[in-house]
């Protein structure tokens, strides 16, 4: 496959203006104007360049990752200073569009004027009137349609704080809608554009309202009726991988991943649709439920059709079934068809990486393929804190968790599962990686609970400091079921997690997770802290991990995913 086509560094559409002094580019949404991560430079100057031979630029201006529009830069170091004196004497002029739900103003222009601070989560505040200090923000809004609660303004910035349009609507009652950090309303983006920008010597460049901001405008949030509407099915697999567009490119030396999630369901404006990376091929995950989007098979096709357009090898299918808790023979025809449904085979043993380690994978054998990419973040912390240790990693799969153990120096990992070929699969892993051999890897057959309780008896006083480990790594399915006992995570929780504490020296560290869609961070939070009281022990500190970057939850919801690391005391 072509990872320029199906992650293009950089599209001419997007550029406005170039001449010797200043590039203006119409920034889409999903592209930083600076990288989060050095290492995997995705904002909008490194994609320039990579499309370009263009040297020098410099940035004047920020614009946020999801806002869209107009973005100046200089292209030599001698236009520096009067673009920057523009910029800090606010003789620059900056019009944004946006849409918003619950605009009351009655007057056809309104001007907030508010001091902003700094509040939690990365978010911006207006201070309180009796609270000091803050820096003014003054803002010209100006209402440019309406349809039933939406509205559409304009927005004149006399000043450039961090994030001030969005804080100011939001504190106004009118969130701009698809703004995760300021409770705005479902939409497939955020719907704000900077249309306009205008330098005292009268240059001034304009870029046209995105067809998403019309469209909300006219219809609101489609939801499942995406999958009707062609072009805008187009635009959000488009932006999905603008998004992943510095995982999309492998070549990142000791660094490579070449599998991650392109698209998160209703986190990427996609619900009920999952898409993974494997290297050149996709697989798409279809989730059924009560309002069966999927029994359109002309949907499907559409959807299959619009993946196969992205330029990959080839797709495979998953149809997941209605209940999480539904147990259903995971190599069904219908369910997990084993040939791609668009395009070519890939190999039956597809090897693929992650942050530089190998792991192999299968994508048509059953619903499963191998790997759980949502545990990627989780597994370099696994990497950073293993060296020298003992780790035990529970309910363990196909070892992906030892594996990264193991490459991060562990002197030791114990896989349990109940499943052998799983760990047979473990096995592989391990030497795929090259780090079966030159120490000790133990594969446990047998049912995570039943090791646990049966180490807790041992009365044998060496036994028993010998199983006292450094890190314990406990990932169970939501729902399961053994000849001895079943586990449903929403009530046996706490029981397992204390079982697993139990089996830590002082010091010693828990990575617990759940996907468990039902149970919130707190109420994970608050099993773990149970599990810490009914083992008997004090814990240091039970620090939540961030969600995965390419695991966006909906508008409104929290991730699927919920880990913590609890450490007990010395």
């Amino acid at each position: 496959m072509d990872r320029a086509f199906a992650f293009p560094h950089f599209s001419d559409a997007w550029l406005l203006h170039a001449d010797a002094d200043v590039v203006v580019v119409d920034k889409p949404t999903g592209v930083p104007t600076q990288a989060a991560d050095a290492d995997r430079p995705d904002d909008v100057v490194a994609r320039l360049r990579a499309s370009s031979e263009r040297g020098y630029l410099g940035v004047h201006q920020r614009l946020d990752r999801d806002t869209s529009g107009v973005l100046l830069m200089t292209a030599r170091k001698e236009a520096n200073a009067g673009i920057a004196a523009a910029f800090e004497g606010r003789t620059v002029r900056k019009r944004y569009v946006a849409c918003v739900t619950g605009w009351s103003a009655k007057a056809a222009k309104v001007t907030l004027t508010d001091r902003l601070l700094p509040g939690e989560n990365g978010r911006m505040r207006v201070a309180g009137p009796k609270e000091r200090g803050g820096l003014e923000a003054v803002s010209h809004v100006t209402v440019l349609g309406r349809t039933a609660e939406r509205t559409m303004v304009e927005i004149v910035l006399e000043t450039g704080r961090t994030h001030q349009a969005r804080v100011q609507l939001a504190h106004a009652g009118a969130p701009i809608a698809g703004d995760r950090l300021y409770w705005g309303a479902p939409a497939s983006r955020l719907m704000l554009h900077a249309s306009e920008l205008a330098l005292p010597d009268g240059r001034r460049w304009v870029a046209k309202t995105p067809e998403e901001l019309e469209g909300w405008l006219a219809r609101g949030d489609l939801g499942a009726g995406i999958y009707d509407d062609v072009p805008a099915l187009a635009r959000a697999l488009a932006q999905a991988a603008r998004v992943r567009y510095g995982l999309g490119h492998a070549d990142w030396g000791e660094r490579a991943t070449t599998a991650f999630r392109l698209v998160n369901e209703a986190g990427d404006a996609l619900p009920h649709l999952a898409v993974d990376v494997y290297g050149g091929h996709l697989v798409a995950q279809l989730y059924d439920d009560e309002s069966g989007p999927w029994r359109d098979v002309t949907r499907r096709d559409r959807v299959l059709d619009a993946l196969a357009a992205l330029g990959f090898d080839g797709v495979y299918l998953k149809v997941r079934p209605k209940q999480a808790n539904t147990l259903v023979d995971t190599r069904r025809e219908d369910l997990a068809p084993k040939a791609p449904v668009r395009g070519a085979a890939a190999p039956e043993r597809l090897v693929v990486h992650e942050e530089g380690i190998p792991y192999v994978v299968r994508l048509g054998d059953g619903l499963s393929t191998g790997i759980f990419l949502d545990q990627r973040a989780n597994r370099r912390r696994v990497r950073e804190l293993a060296a020298g240790g003992s780790v035990v990693n529970l309910f363990s799969y196909t070892c992906a968790f030892s594996v990264a153990a193991a490459v991060g120096g562990a002197w030791r990992t114990i896989s349990v599962d109940a499943s052998v070929a799983a760990l047979e699969r473990g096995r592989e892993n391990m030497r795929e990686a090259g780090v079966l051999d030159g120490a000790e890897h133990v594969f446990v057959a047998e049912d995570a609970f039943a090791w646990l309780a049966r180490h807790a008896k041992d009365k044998d006083k060496n036994k028993k400091n010998e199983a006292r480990h450094d890190l314990v790594l406990l990932d169970p399915p939501s729902y399961s079921s053994t000849k001895k006992r079943r586990f449903v995570a929403d009530h046996d929780y706490p029981e397992l997690a204390a079982l697993a504490l139990g089996s830590l020296r002082p010091g010693g560290k828990l990575l617990a997770c759940t996907n468990h869609r039902g149970i919130s961070k707190a109420r994970f939070r608050k099993m773990l802290f149970d599990a810490v009281r009914k083992a008997g022990k004090e814990a240091a500190s039970i620090k939540d991990t961030p969600e995965p970057l390419d695991f966006p939850p909906a508008i409104g919801s929290e991730s699927h995913l919920k880990s913590a690391i609890v450490t007990l005391t010395s």
